[in-house]
This record gives C-alpha cells, sequence and structure tokens, in this order.
C-alpha cells in the first residue's frame, strides 16, 4: 500500500532558521534557486509536501533527521546529503536532540535537469561545508560584490555535487556507451580497409591484428555489430562487391573472382550460389 503524505509545517519554538530568498539574495534565481536555509533544529520538527514542484536538497552538518518518501524510509546523518525529487511528495522530522542543516529548492527547469526524477538520491560524505559556509555570507551579506563572490562558490558546489558525486552511476553508463562508441568506431575502420583490399587473403588473425583485438573480442564485437563472425563480414562485403561488379561491368566472371579474393573461379562460384542463391552467371543475366 501506497504510504499517504500531507502538507505539514510544524517548527517549534527552538529551531533557528535563516531563510535565503529573492529579498535577501536576488542572485539565487541566477542559478534557479527558489528558496534555500540554514537551520539550527531541536525539538519538535516536522516538514511534509506533496508533491512539491521543485527539487529538494538537504544536507546535513550535525545530528540526524529521519525521511519518508514513497520508495521508502531513511535517516540522513552528519556529512550525507540527500536528493528529493520535483513532483515526488517526503516528510522529514529530526531524530537526534539537534540537527544543524543546509537546504535548498531548486527549480525543476533545465538548468537542473540532471537530478535524478524517479526517487530520493542520499549521497555518502558529500563534503558541503564550503556550501554551508558561502550560504551564511548570502544570508548576512548587504554588499552585492560580495554576495556574487558567495554565489560563484554556491555554483561550484551544486555543479561539481551533481556533475560528480550525484551521478556517478549515470557517468558510469555514459562511459560504457563512450566505450561501445569507440569499439564501433574501429569496427568499421577496420571492414571500411578491408573493403579495399578485398582481394587480400583475410583470416581471423590478421583481421585480429589490423583491429588490435584478441580474436575472440573481435568475434564478440562482430557478432554484435553485424550478427556475423569476422570472415562471415569479410565474405559479405565481397559478395557486395561480386553482385556490384556483375551488375555494372562486363568482365569475366574469372576476373571478378580474383577481384574480390577468390583465385579458383569455381571456389568463388559455389561461394556466391551459397550467398545469393544463383550462380554469377545466373544472376547477371537477372540484372540485366
Amino acid at each position: 500500500m501506497q504510504p499517504s503524505f500531507s502538507d505539514v509545517v510544524n517548527i517549534g519554538p527552538y529551531c533557528i532558521e535563516r531563510f535565503i530568498d529573492n529579498s535577501n539574495a536576488p542572485e539565487i534565481s541566477d542559478l534557479h534557486i527558489e528558496l534555500a536555509g540554514c537551520s539550527n533544529l531541536s525539538g519538535d520538527y516536522v516538514v511534509g509536501r506533496v508533491a512539491p514542484p521543485n527539487h529538494t536538497l538537504f544536507y546535513s552538518l550535525k545530528g540526524s533527521g529521519v525521511f519518508r518518501t514513497p520508495s521508502g524510509i531513511f535517516e540522513l546523518h552528519a556529512g550525507e546529503l540527500v536528493v528529493l525529487p520535483a513532483k515526488q511528495s517526503f516528510e522529514v522530522s529530526i531524530v537526534s536532540d539537534s540537527w544543524d542543516i543546509i537546504w535548498l529548492n531548486l527549480a525543476d527547469s533545465p538548468m537542473w535537469k540532471a537530478l535524478p526524477r524517479r526517487q530520493a538520491k542520499v549521497v555518502k560524505h558529500a563534503n558541503l561545508d564550503g556550501l554551508h559556509f558561502a550560504m551564511e555570507l548570502l544570508y548576512l551579506e548587504r554588499d552585492k560584490t560580495n554576495r556574487q563572490a558567495a554565489m560563484a562558490i554556491v555554483s561550484r558546489y551544486l555543479r561539481k555535487t551533481i556533475e560528480t558525486e550525484i551521478f556517478s552511476e549515470r557517468n558510469t553508463r555514459a562511459h560504457a556507451l563512450g566505450k561501445k562508441e569507440v569499439h564501433t568506431n574501429r569496427l568499421n575502420a577496420l571492414f571500411a580497409n578491408v573493403d579495399k583490399q578485398l582481394q587480400f587473403e583475410w583470416s581471423v588473425e590478421s583481421l585480429s591484428e589490423k583491429a588490435h583485438y584478441s580474436a575472440p573480442h573481435l568475434h564478440r564485437l562482430c557478432a554484435e555489430a553485424y550478427g556475423r563472425s569476422p570472415m562471415q563480414h569479410v565474405i559479405f562485403l565481397r559478395m557486395q562487391r561480386a553482385k556490384n561488379l556483375l551488375k555494372n561491368t562486363q568482365w569475366p566472371v574469372s576476373y571478378i573472382a580474383n577481384y574480390v579474393g577468390y583465385a579458383n573461379v569455381f571456389v568463388f562460384s559455389k561461394r556466391f550460389k551459397k550467398s545469393v542463391g544463383m550462380s554469377p552467371t545466373q544472376y547477371r543475366t537477372k540484372v540485366d
């Protein structure tokens, strides 16, 4: 059964909060920060939101709190960060005698499109004390130039955290995709060279050496990319060239056989018929 949530704000008299908004730090709108704060909590503290329109980040400086989300319940301890996705309900309350935190509401905008959307994400050992100091400065500082310097620190911490820590798994997947692209490019380059030298006596060993892959690895890559073994793909390229030459030239079959790597015209004819379903002569007659 899906847990129920409600909008609730129960903040007791011993809680101290310093809010950062457009009135005291208008620069936060440049980073699509709708609201932020530094809080020293003790006693009663329960905040709940139903499908909030923005992303919410909590970083625990000291003490612990507990979060209830659609995907489960978990505690947040000192040095840990949680990202609560936009449009997903949550409830947070204090666990320890006191709890010092910083928090930010980030707009659900293209600037923060990399933030998680399916469920809350907890980052261990986030080390955001520098972000805390910059936020305290934003709250206190009336000089615009000094606030801009603090905003540069806020921006650096947010982007670094999101790009290098929150999404290490996503980066790993991207890295895997990048490696796949490299393999694809190398395969394409290999067989582009083969297509230029179809008369060469290609073997699995020569293909592997040219591609700088082991034979088993090359076999796996070709099977994934082409649905054929390396040598089957060489034959495929030879037959494609042979069909083109039979169709567009008057070259003798024996000449075409040599041109695509078959010294013996009978071996070529047998292979062609197996691949195409008819002899080279029949194919030429048909396409004519």
